[in-house]
């Protein structure tokens, strides 16, 4: 009997265990309204997300999928004093209380038009992954408090890979704020990983109110706003990320955290990199390189960090406007920060202001640092940067690290 009991308990578990099934999604297929097998696919992706369970993965083919916007008001707002804030803003896809995988057929093939301020939503959805799609065709909110983005996630937990998000630029005279890249909110957990963020108007990345990313290996170029921007009580890891042609590169704010290494910050109008109010800023092997206005900024009396290993060069062509035309420069925290092993080099106004001039101390350099070409950034043979980097950091192999974006222990 007791066997047979148990064996009745094992065959019960199991048949209560539900089995993820795959999901077709067929943008171009003529039936009315599909099934979902691959035979028979959904033409419909909201109505293939809304009929898909927790676990589910939805192969979307080639083709453009278009969202039907719906209002999606809000009682948190992301980017406000008051966290307590009405919000109406609009969506597109919806991704809700469950976890799924939405694969398309690359980005060049598989696109989803919005139509919407939050492009594609993800809430309470914990596991999803995006990735092998473009996200774009985005239609910005009147509400300024909108934090309107082609991808945003709430209480959510996501990986993107692949994922093209661009010329979402749509704007409204009344709102100073675009659409942005991807945006995570509330206690959101990212991964966004070889992603391109192009074309959008406003901030590339932005992580709000307890979200935390590790971003890598992105491209994020052509915006306003920030590159990547870290604010209230965010934490991210920054790796290996191109970044250009927006206001301002990256940025701590608030009380937020973030290591960032071994990425190429160039031609931004403003700033490249930024730490304010009393947030910490871990900044190394970076290369800052012909930006507007400063390479980097501390900003506040109580932001914190360290600051080793970069290249900061070039800086300072236009007038200034968020900062002076320098390479770095101090309004009130520098004591707070690690300033050491840097090549500071050929910055319009100078390589330091508001505070001495660090060259000879502490490793830091001023020297060309002799890349291979103007758009090759490894050093050449005879690069002062070459083995002048913090004994703190190594190489792979174990070596002195190299100052820049290709050396240190996380360099590819």
């Amino acid at each position: 009997m007791q066997k047979t009991g148990l064996i009745a308990l094992i065959l019960l578990s199991l048949g209560s265990t539900a089995v993820a099934r795959v999901i077709h999604v067929e943008a171009s297929w003529l039936g009315v309204t599909g099934t979902g097998s691959q035979f028979d696919p959904y033409s419909d992706l909201q109505q293939a997300i809304d009929q898909a369970g927790d676990g589910d993965t939805l192969i979307v083919a080639p083709g453009y999928y278009s969202a039907r916007p719906e209002p999606y008001p809000e009682n948190l707002a992301g980017n406000t004093e008051q966290h307590r804030t009405t919000v109406n803003a609009s969506r597109g896809f919806l991704v809700k209380d469950k976890a799924l995988t939405i694969r398309g057929s690359g980005p060049d093939r598989t696109t989803l038009m919005t139509n919407a301020g939050y492009g594609v939503l993800f809430l309470n959805s914990r596991g999803s992954l995006l990735e092998n799609v473009a996200v774009t065709g985005g239609v910005r909110d009147a509400d300024g408090n909108a934090t309107d983005a082609g991808v945003v996630a709430k209480f959510s937990t996501l990986t993107l890979r692949r994922v093209h998000v661009r010329d979402n630029d749509h704007r409204l005279d009344s709102v100073v704020v675009g659409i942005g890249g991807i945006f995570g909110r509330e206690n959101s957990e990212l991964t966004i990983l070889h992603c391109e963020i192009a074309n959008n108007g406003w901030d590339g990345i932005a992580l709000y109110r307890g979200a935390t990313a590790y971003l890598a290996d992105n491209v994020i170029r052509e915006g306003r706003g920030a590159g990547i921007g870290i604010t209230w009580d965010a934490a991210a890891v920054v790796l290996r990320n191109r970044i250009s042609g927006y206001w301002k590169g990256i940025g701590t704010f608030g009380s937020s955290r973030a290591v960032v290494a071994n990425n190429l910050v160039q031609d931004c109008l403003g700033w490249g990199l930024i730490a304010t109010g009393d947030s910490y800023l871990d900044a190394s092997n970076n290369n800052v390189l012909h930006n507007g206005n400063c390479g980097l900024a501390i900003w506040s009396e109580t932001c914190r960090g360290r600051f080793i290993n970069n290249i900061v060069a070039g800086n300072g062509w236009k007038e200034e406007w968020v900062a002076p035309p320098v390479g770095l420069v101090n309004f009130g925290g520098a004591e707070n920060f690690i300033i050491a092993h840097n090549n500071f080099w050929d910055n319009s106004q100078g390589n330091y202001r508001d505070l001495p001039d660090l060259t000879g101390v502490n490793g830091n350099l001023s020297a060309d640092p002799l890349f291979l070409s103007g758009g090759d950034y490894r050093l050449g043979e005879t690069s002062p940067c070459r083995d002048s980097g913090s004994p703190l950091l190594s190489e792979g192999d174990g070596s002195v690290s190299d100052m820049g974006m290709h050396g240190g222990p996380m360099a590819r």
